[in-house]
């Protein structure tokens, strides 16, 4: 642990690992809780909430997730994203498997709370091809979709950007975005633990491959696009915004590094 930048810092600290998680946990919760909730609401009220409003609740969700404890985990929620920070050097390999884990079981908690509470109703939200559309061509939105979508989280997480909390902003905003036009042809999932759920409460993963490969490639491209736009990862804003910190002089040990790497030589 001590050659992880920027060393034995509070970060590193095991005895706080749980926090971390229970926030990944808690997070995919709430978010996969208002996915697959506006399909289930959706049906169980006879169409009563309208798509605008389904595609917006996740997109808020995630706003006010980031807003309340991005701080503590990082606020990934998301495989694909875990997987593009640790591509992009913000993130330790290690801990993806606790952070992946976390995020299948969060999003299948909120699954199975939806069937307790409505019924197997609205195919607990799962995303589907939609009518007409090939799994081939719900692939590759998906891809698309996740392209944006991490190149946002990327790119507001970039010291460069110097956007601090605009990044729930941000990030919320291009959810509701994407929903809003290509939820009828893939969902607009963007997130392989979305997906999951609600495919292993009703035993069905005919579709699943697309909301896995799609994100995981798209996410993969987007890395790729950050490192043509600023180069390597690493940096100060990437680092905080991967890992999250429970103590501000974890983020003051990191510009003290930082500062001193590029302070010319006497």
């Amino acid at each position: 642990m001590a050659l992880e930048f920027p060393g034995m810092l509070q970060f590193d600290d095991p005895a706080l690992e749980w926090r971390r998680l229970f926030s990944e946990l808690l997070g995919t919760f709430l978010l996969v809780l208002a996915g697959a909730g506006g399909g289930v609401v959706a049906a169980v009220s006879h169409g009563m909430i309208s798509r605008s409003a389904a595609v917006t609740a996740p997109g808020l969700t995630v706003i006010s997730i980031i807003l309340f404890m991005g701080a503590i985990s990082g606020a990934h929620l998301n495989p694909a994203v875990t997987i593009a920070f640790t591509v992009r050097g913000d993130f330790p390999w290690r801990r993806v498997p606790g952070y992946v884990i976390v995020q299948l079981i969060g999003a299948t908690l909120a699954c199975l709370f939806l069937r307790a509470v409505f019924g197997k109703v609205g195919m607990l939200g799962a995303t589907e091809p939609g009518l007409h559309i090939h799994d081939w061509q719900a692939m590759l939105v998906e891809l698309a979709l996740t392209v944006g979508l991490v190149s946002t989280i990327l790119g507001t997480a970039s010291r460069a950007q110097n956007v601090g909390a605009l990044s729930a902003l941000g990030v919320g905003g291009y959810i509701i975005l994407a929903g809003l036009w290509s939820s009828p042809v893939s969902g607009a999932s963007m997130n392989p633990a979305r997906s999951f759920a609600p495919d292993l409460v009703i035993g069905d993963f005919a579709h699943y491959w697309v909301y896995l490969v799609g994100p995981i490639a798209g996410a993969l491209i987007a890395v790729g696009i950050a490192w043509i736009l600023r180069g390597r990862g690493g940096d100060t804003g990437g680092l905080t915004a991967a890992r999250g910190t429970l103590d501000p002089t974890v983020i003051d040990a990191m510009q003290a590094a930082v500062a001193r790497d590029k302070k010319p030589p006497a």
